[in-house]
C-alpha cells in the first residue's frame, strides 16, 4: 500500500514569510492575503523581540515589518536580520514616512518600502517580485558580495520577466479577464496612473475602449478619445511597433505614454497604452522593455486561446453527441455527470486548485462515463444487480472512454482523468490497480464526487442512501478507496 501524502498544492516547497506589526487590523490584513496563496507559509509577531524570536528559529524567506514598534524598532529589527541572513528579504511599512528614513531603511538591506495606507494588491505583487528575486540571489553565491548593485538589477529583471511570464500563463478561458489582468498587471510593472487597452476595427479604422483601468478610471475614460492620444495610436497601427513618448515631445502627454500593440498573426488586435503617473520622471527603456515583453507575452497568449477556443468547440461538440447518444439511452447518466461535474469543481476550489484545473475537471467531470457507449442496454439499463461477468463488462467504460478521446491531444490531461477515476487508494481499483499519488490528484476528486452522487441517488437496482450515511461511508473509506484529503475537502463544503 502507498505511503499517504498530502494534496499536488503541499508538494511544492512554500516560501515562508514573517509579518511584524503591533497594531493588530493591519497585521491581520496583511497575512489573510498572503494565506489565500497556497505558496506561502505565513507567520506572524507583534513586536520586534517576538519576531527576532521566531527568526532566530526558522529560515524565512522574506520579513514584512512596520517600523514604528513599543520596544524593539523596525529598523532595530532589520538590523539583527541582516546580522543573521545577509539575504533575507526585508519589506519595511511606515505611516510617518520621511525622506531619511526611507533612504536609511534602504542602507541598511530592506529591498522595499510601502507607506501606509497601502494597496494590499501592491504588497504581494512586491512580495511575489521580491522572492524571486531572493530565489534568483541564493544561486549565485560569492559573486553577490562581488558585484551586488549589478546582480540585484538583473535578479529584479528576470523576477519581473518571470512574473509577467506566470501571471499570462495562468490567466483563465475568458478573455475579458485576461484584458483586465494586462492592463492591472501594466500599471504594476512601470508605475502608471491609467492603463488603457483598446481594441482595433481594421474596417472602420476606429479604436473601441475595452478595458480601462487607473486612479481615477472614469475620468480617465475621456482620454482614450484625446485626438493627440489617436494619432499616436495611428502611428502604432502604421507601424506595427511600440511608441515611446513624453510631454517634451508632444505638450498633450503629461508627462510620458507607451503605446504597443497586441498582435495576432501579424495583424492588429489592438493597442496597449499607458500614461506615467504624474509628477514622477518619464518612462525609460526598461520600462518599455516590460510592456514589450508584457504585450508580446499576452499577444502569444491570446493567439493561442482563440486557436483553442475553435479546435475545442468543435472536438466538445461532437463529444457531446456521443454523450446525447448514452442520455438518450439512459437520463441517470446525463444528471449524474452534472452533479458530478458540480461537485468535483466545488471539491477543488476548497482544495485550492488552479484554474487550469477546474477547466480539465469540468470537462472530465461531463465526459468521465462516455465509455458506457459500448455498455450494452441490457447491462447498462438492467433493473438488478448485475453478475460477475455483466459487471466485468461495465469496469471497462474507464479503458474505452479514454480510447474514445486519445486522438484528442488537446484533452491528454482529461484523458488521464477519466481513466483512473475508478482507481483506489489502496490499489484495489480499476483499470489498473495504481495505488496512492500514483492515481492522478483531479481522478482522486472525480472518484469521490461520483461515489457520493453514486450512493445519494436512486438506481433501478437500489433506492438512494441518505446522505448521513453517504458521508460515513465516505469516511470509513479514507486511505482505503478515497484519498484522505480530498474527502476531508469534501466533508467541509457540505
Amino acid at each position: 500500500m502507498a505511503m499517504k501524502m498530502p494534496a499536488e498544492e503541499k508538494y511544492k516547497e512554500k516560501k515562508k514569510i514573517l509579518v511584524v506589526d503591533d497594531y493588530l487590523p493591519t497585521r491581520r490584513l496583511i497575512v489573510d492575503a498572503l494565506e489565500q496563496s497556497s505558496q506561502y507559509e505565513v507567520n506572524e509577531a507583534e513586536n520586534g523581540e517576538e519576531a527576532l524570536q521566531l527568526f532566530n528559529k526558522n529560515n524565512y524567506d522574506l520579513v514584512i515589518s512596520d517600523i514604528m514598534m513599543p520596544g524593539m524598532s523596525g529598523m532595530d529589527l532589520l538590523n539583527r536580520i541582516r546580522e543573521k541572513n545577509l539575504f533575507a528579504a526585508v519589506i519595511m511599512i511606515t505611516g510617518n514616512p520621511t525622506v531619511d528614513l526611507t533612504v536609511s531603511a534602504i542602507k541598511k538591506g530592506a529591498v522595499d518600502f510601502l507607506t501606509k495606507p497601502f494597496d494590499i494588491d501592491d504588497l504581494l505583487f512586491k512580495v511575489d517580485i521580491h522572492l524571486r528575486g531572493k530565489k534568483l540571489l541564493s544561486k549565485e553565491g560569492a559573486e553577490i558580495i562581488q558585484d551586488q548593485a549589478n546582480l540585484k538589477d538583473k535578479s529584479d529583471e528576470l523576477s519581473k520577466q518571470g512574473y509577467i511570464f506566470d501571471s499570462i500563463e495562468d490567466s483563465p478561458l475568458d478573455n475579458d479577464v485576461i484584458f483586465e489582468k494586462i492592463a492591472a498587471l501594466a500599471l504594476k510593472l512601470v508605475d502608471g496612473e491609467v492603463c488603457s487597452i483598446l481594441l482595433f476595427d481594421e474596417q472602420d479604422n476606429e479604436f473601441h475602449p475595452k478595458v480601462v483601468k487607473g486612479e481615477a478610471e472614469e475620468i480617465n475614460r475621456n482620454y482614450t478619445h484625446s485626438s493627440a492620444l489617436k494619432m499616436v495610436f495611428n502611428e502604432v497601427v502604421d507601424r506595427k511597433e511600440a511608441v515611446m513618448i513624453s510631454s517634451n515631445e508632444h505638450q498633450d502627454i503629461s508627462p510620458s505614454l507607451i503605446c504597443a500593440p497586441l498582435m495576432i498573426r501579424n495583424s492588429i488586435l489592438g493597442i496597449l497604452s499607458i500614461r506615467k503617473k504624474k509628477n514622477r520622471e518619464i518612462f525609460n527603456k526598461k520600462d518599455l522593455h516590460h510592456i514589450l515583453s508584457l504585450t508580446k507575452r499576452a499577444s502569444l497568449n491570446l493567439e493561442n486561446k482563440i486557436l483553442y477556443e475553435s479546435i475545442y468547440s468543435n472536438i466538445m461538440d461532437t463529444l457531446k453527441s456521443l454523450i446525447s447518444s448514452i442520455q438518450a439511452r439512459d437520463h441517470y447518466t446525463e444528471e449524474h455527470s452534472q452533479r458530478v461535474t458540480e461537485m468535483s469543481l466545488r471539491i477543488a476550489a476548497q482544495m485550492g486548485c488552479s484554474m487550469k484545473d477546474m477547466e480539465s475537471l469540468k470537462i472530465a467531470g461531463v465526459l468521465h462515463d462516455v465509455g458506457k457507449i459500448a455498455t450494452p442496454d441490457s447491462i447498462l439499463l438492467k433493473p438488478d444487480k448485475l453478475t460477475l461477468e455483466e459487471f466485468l463488462i461495465i469496469k471497462n467504460h474507464p479503458t474505452i472512454g479514454e480510447n474514445i478521446l486519445r486522438p484528442v491531444v488537446l484533452l491528454e490531461k482529461e484523458r488521464k482523468i477519466i481513466e483512473c477515476h475508478h482507481e483506489r487508494w489502496d490499489g484495489k481499483g480499476y483499470p489498473w490497480g495504481i495505488s496512492g499519488t500514483e492515481i492522478p490528484f483531479l481522478a482522486r476528486i472525480l472518484s469521490v464526487a461520483d461515489s457520493f452522487d453514486a450512493m445519494t441517488n436512486n438506481r433501478p437496482y437500489r433506492p438512494a442512501m441518505p446522505v448521513e450515511e453517504a458521508i460515513e461511508e465516505l469516511g470509513k473509506n479514507k486511505n482505503t478507496q478515497f484519498d484522505e484529503d480530498v474527502v476531508n475537502a469534501f466533508i467541509k463544503i457540505l
